[in-house]
This record gives structure tokens, sequence and C-alpha cells, in this order.
């Protein structure tokens, strides 16, 4: 599955005395976010929770990918909601951007597919932010666990779910099991 992670070592093998073209090197040079996406990823298929499922749709391309987590617990039970992640170049320096394709009723994601998720922010005041540490192993569980122990009523992204929660607890079930079978199937 992993075939940039065959052609690093293909490359590696190949390489011996320099004194080959710059221009072939250059060409087989591999960025360092790459290079952390192929160790990332590896680990990250080992390590998926059991709710979550990743999808490369270009396996050369590991920058891109899917992910669909189906909660198995709580409100969004039974549920099918897609993720699309993509990690920018400068990662690991910056977070991945993540959307939620799917649409969704949930104080942490609009229906738009913004998601408030205080490791994917750049910057964060009380420290829970981005760090070149984390790793797309944390982006998935968080991803998962904003439909289990990170479901955020206090501070939400969508004020107005979150309101409907604090009103009506049935009614707001009600709705977010409506976005379950109109979308989410």
């Amino acid at each position: 599955m992993l075939t940039l992670a065959s052609k690093l070592k293909r490359d590696d093998g190949v390489k011996g005395p320099r004194t080959s073209n710059p221009a072939s090197d250059s060409t087989r040079r591999v960025s360092i976010r790459d290079k952390l996406l192929v160790k990332e990823v590896a680990e990250l298929e080992v390590n998926l929770p059991c709710t979550c499922k990743v999808n490369f749709p270009d396996s050369n391309k590991l920058h891109y990918f899917q992910l669909t987590v189906t909660p198995d617990e709580g409100y969004y039970q039974g549920g099918k909601f897609q993720f699309e992640i993509e990690v920018p170049d400068a990662y690991n320096m910056v977070p991945p951007k993540v959307k939620c394709l799917t649409r969704i009723w949930h104080p942490n994601i609009t229906e738009t597919g913004e998601i408030c998720l205080s490791l994917l922010r750049e910057h964060s005041i009380d420290g829970t932010g981005w760090a070149p540490t984390r790793t797309l192993k944390d982006v998935v569980w968080g991803l998962n666990s904003l439909f289990t122990d990170l479901l955020n009523f206090d501070d939400p992204l969508n004020i107005e779910a979150a309101e409907h929660h604090l009103r009506d607890k049935e009614d707001f079930r009600n709705k977010v099991e409506d976005y379950i079978k109109r979308y989410a199937r």
C-alpha cells in the first residue's frame, strides 16, 4: 500500500556516489513532509480506532486522504461521517487542513464542514493547539472523539446547535437523527 515508502527505499538504494546530473538528483529528492507521512501513515494504520477507516484515493499522495468515522455510541451512533484531510507542505510545523464532507448537526462542526478542534489550531492560547510533536494519529483520534468525549456544547463553533441542545435535548437528538438519515448513511 505504501508506494511512497517503497520509492524512498528504492531511491536510498540507488544513491551511490554523487557524480550524476544535479537535475536528476533534485527529481529524486523527497520532502520532509513526505518522509514524515510514510512513517506516520504506517503508524496510523496500526493504531486506527475501530470506528475509523482511512482511504487514500492516490497511494502516491499520502498528503491527501479521506477519513470515515462511524460512531458506535452517543448521539451520532449509526452515522457515517466523511472527512477530507490535506497535509500542507509546511507539515509538521503547521496542522493538516481538515473539512467534514458530511452535513451534520453538531456543536463543534458547522453545516458547511468547518471543524472546531483545538489541536487543528495553529496558534492556541491554552497550549492545546498544534505542535510539531503531534501526528496524524492525534488528528484522527481527535476527530473520532468529537463524537464522544470531546463533544463540546460549552465552546461551540455551531452556536445554533449548542443552544438547541441546551433548550431541548430530545429535539436536538431528533434533529441529529434526521441529519444522519438524510446525509450520513
